[in-house]
């Protein structure tokens, strides 16, 4: 699981791929020429960042005709939502922690 934790954390990590990804989770399927319109950077660069994202298992494409067409896997980013469960399971137990540990020097 750390491997693709870091993995997900590292492709993420690159504001232009995150705005990407976020872009295919709010408005679905779209073509690099779509995505590019927006992204603020070459076409090279884009279909770069999709082919991270896409190895990542962030983004899944399609073939049709000369047109190639992405979309966002959400499943994938389930390690992540499972780390950050944990570790806010984590830091409310030391919360809970320093709140007694308050509430008894208070006494």
């Amino acid at each position: 699981m750390p491997d693709s934790h870091d993995m997900l954390f590292r492709t993420l990590a690159d504001p232009t791929r995150r705005a990407i990804f976020e872009r295919l989770c709010r408005d679905g399927e779209l073509t690099v020429g779509a995505l590019t319109a927006q992204a603020g950077v070459s076409q090279p660069a884009v279909s770069k960042h999709l082919g991270v994202l896409k190895q990542a298992g962030l983004v899944r494409d399609r073939q049709a005709g000369r047109q190639t067409h992405y979309s966002a896997q959400l499943g994938a980013l389930s390690p992540l939502i499972d780390w950050t469960s944990q570790m806010a399971g984590f830091w409310e137990a030391r919360f809970d922690d320093l709140e007694d540990l308050l509430a008894r020097m208070d006494q």
